[in-house]
């Protein structure tokens, strides 16, 4: 079976990899990192920026597994001082449209959500 030809794939098997795509995808800090990169590439601390409340620590990991994941490129400068910066690279940018998508909807929701939340006592 050629992983990346089969179609059998069937995210309700445990033993499934496309598990850990979705795992990914839906970790706390991974859309965030990509819709961050949607319009350009971004260095470390522009990142941490625009993705208010991540730790540091938090974005390498998280941005580590994205380029391991092949969602997200790293380039280094050599320059004084070092420069990297972080894009999506096209597979990271197919995502983009699911995740608009989600975010659409947590924003048009977010009012109902919170209110079902005040009547259930939470």
């Amino acid at each position: 079976m050629d992983p990346t030809t089969d179609a059998s794939f069937d995210v309700f098997a445990v033993d499934c990899p496309s598990r850990v795509i979705l795992q990914r995808i839906g970790d706390r800090w991974s859309m965030f990192v990509i819709a961050a990169l949607s319009a350009r590439p971004l260095r470390f601390t522009q990142l941490k920026n625009h993705i208010g409340g991540i730790t540091p620590k938090v974005l390498t990991e998280t941005l580590r597994a994205l380029e391991t994941d092949g969602l997200v490129a790293r380039r280094a400068f050599a320059e004084m001082p070092p420069r990297v910066e972080y894009r999506l690279t096209p597979l990271g940018l197919s995502l983009l449209e699911p995740i608009n998508a989600v975010r659409a909807w947590a924003e048009r929701n977010v009012a109902q959500v919170l209110a079902a939340r005040a009547r259930a006592g939470g």
